[in-house]
């Protein structure tokens, strides 16, 4: 079972893993009404569709007024998203998130998969945070950090340790991090998770991970 982006930072937020405040509705006016509620001068409208590449292919997009809101709403819920993933084909959209914008520093990615292999949930952590993370991977390798989690021992602190040192953060943002960590292992275990990705790991312009 895949979850919409929305759908998963509802279970992040039931684990206390910091997530953006977004409303996820099904028609432009609803997406409207959740912008006007938030009372901010900007948000982010997210095409949910089971595919990564949304933005690039504009299903995500920032606007400044209502008005725009409601029309990206109606553009995306009225057309197919199409992404590399999906093939020429595309996926429908049936649901808007609408986001309070981040203030981003800088992004960061992480996730969480089951190695079957191994039996053990392995971690992976990079710097390189935004973007196609198959792209890291066979170009730069070196900028991913793993670690595989033994299901009897569970999640130590010393592994956090190493993720946070390798990531270059400072040491407030290496106890935030071990937090997310020790979160995102108990989700996984907890709602028998297979992956969970967080692309991008978000740095603040405060120094907050989100």
């Amino acid at each position: 079972m895949n979850l919409h982006e929305f759908q998963a930072k509802q279970l992040f937020a039931d684990y206390q893993i910091p997530v953006p405040y977004g409303v996820a509705v099904q028609s432009a006016v609803q997406a409207r009404e959740a912008a006007a509620a938030m009372d901010r001068r900007s948000w982010v409208v997210k095409a949910q569709a089971h595919t990564g590449g949304r933005g690039k292919a504009g299903g995500v997009v920032l606007v400044d007024s209502l008005d725009k809101v409601q029309a990206e709403a109606e553009r995306m819920l009225n057309t197919r998203l199409v992404t590399k993933q999906t093939g020429p084909e595309g996926l429908p959209v049936s649901y808007i998130l609408v986001e309070e914008p981040s203030d981003i520093a800088s992004e960061l990615y992480l996730s969480l998969l089951i190695d079957r292999e191994s039996r053990r949930i392995l971690m992976m952590a990079s710097q390189a945070g935004g973007m196609n993370i198959e792209e890291v991977a066979e170009e730069t390798p070196e900028k991913i950090i793993t670690t595989l989690v033994d299901p009897a021992a569970g999640l130590q602190a010393y592994q956090c340790r190493r993720i946070g040192f390798a990531l270059a953060l400072d040491a407030e943002q290496r106890k935030a991090l071990q937090k997310i960590l020790f979160a995102l292992v108990a989700l996984v275990q907890g709602e028998d998770v297979s992956l969970v990705e967080i692309n991008p790991l978000v740095i603040t312009a405060d120094g907050n991970l989100l």
